[in-house]
């Protein structure tokens, strides 16, 4: 079997379990994007600070100048369509960097519902991707928190109600001195891309 081919069940299989987690999947309302925000885009701006809760229900304190090149996205986990997808992309990247014997990284997946979201939630939606929470943290908390992430990093959040969530599709890549460098929005971003940019930031760092 190809590795195309393992990546393809490993999706199908991540989002039957996904199916499982909850009675209905809410429907996602794409965020219309705002003029250049589409595709992937060179920045440098300052990573915000935080502190979140993550999937095994602990403190975790992000501070961006950590010497780690960090990969962060919003999702949500009753989310039935792009999420999914980024989820599945961090997993290929985390496969990619893993095989690389890569340690010097983060994933970040940071959630727009934290009515839902909860750290158990989050814990079984790690399962789904079959992430390495060595380095993969997937990260909710209280409304007030996460709005104020949300704002530093320049992603709208709007709750329709009934579990429909509409948020700007943003994933972002910080470099080792806590500047975010890259930003991707939307979803048709690629994973040997920020394969290719993460290689860049890290030989830049060396």
């Amino acid at each position: 079997m190809t590795s195309k081919s393992k990546n393809s069940l490993g999706l199908g299989a991540a989002l039957i379990l996904l199916s499982l987690l909850t009675s209905e999947l809410q429907a996602h309302i794409p965020m219309p994007p705002k003029k250049g925000e589409i595709g992937r885009r060179q920045t440098n701006l300052a990573a915000p600070s935080f502190t979140l809760i993550d999937q095994a229900g602990k403190k975790f304190s992000f501070r961006p100048a950590s010497g780690k090149i960090v990969l962060v996205t919003f999702v949500y986990t009753t989310c039935p369509d792009v999420c999914p997808l980024f989820s599945a992309h961090f997993a290929a990247i985390q496969r990619a960097l893993n095989e690389e014997k890569r340690e010097n990284y983060l994933l970040l997946s940071i959630s727009t519902d934290p009515k839902r979201d909860t750290p158990a939630k989050m814990k079984a939606y790690a399962q789904a991707f079959k992430a390495d929470v060595k380095h993969w943290h997937f990260l909710t908390g209280p409304q007030k928190t996460l709005a104020e992430v949300w704002k530093n990093f320049g992603v709208n959040v709007k709750d329709h109600g009934n579990g429909r969530i509409q948020h700007t599709n943003l994933t972002t890549l910080i470099d080792a001195r806590g500047n975010r460098r890259v930003d991707y929005y939307g979803d048709k971003w690629l994973v040997k891309e920020v394969l290719k940019d993460i290689k860049w930031l890290q030989s830049e760092k060396s």
